[in-house]
């Protein structure tokens, strides 16, 4: 499930009215650049009820959380690493691909993003 605050984040103004961008929103282009990364084979939720829900739900966003203070972004991603692939390396390109997708999408600065290695799997080696 995705943790987010309810109230809009990036408000902004225009001649034709408001903007105002949904944290689910962030989660949902967080998870699809996640999954584009090199040896990220899933995501993983925080906790047995967040993967309870996202089950039901069929939450696009699940395993990231989506944190906001003003103009500050903090994205935190739980992923699922391919085993033999260097973590420290995989983490590193879920965090740049993650804040390039989003930055670009909103025009938005991302203060953080956490990447969280909750497990490993082993592929067939068929």
């Amino acid at each position: 499930m995705t943790n987010y605050i309810e109230e809009p984040m990036g408000d902004e103004k225009t001649t034709l009215g408001g903007i105002h961008i949904s944290p689910n929103a962030v989660a949902t282009i967080a998870y699809y650049a996640t999954l584009q990364s090199y040896g990220v084979v899933g995501l993983a939720p925080k906790n047995l009820a967040d993967g309870i829900v996202s089950t039901i739900t069929r939450e696009p966003s699940r395993g990231i959380s989506v944190r906001y203070k003003g103009e500050d972004i903090d994205i935190d991603i739980n992923v699922v690493v391919e085993y033999g692939t260097r973590i420290n390396s995989v983490a590193e390109s879920v965090a740049n691909t993650v804040r390039f997708h989003v930055e670009k999408a909103l025009g938005l600065r991302v203060n953080s993003v956490n990447v969280h290695v909750a497990g490993l799997r082993i592929s067939d080696t068929d």
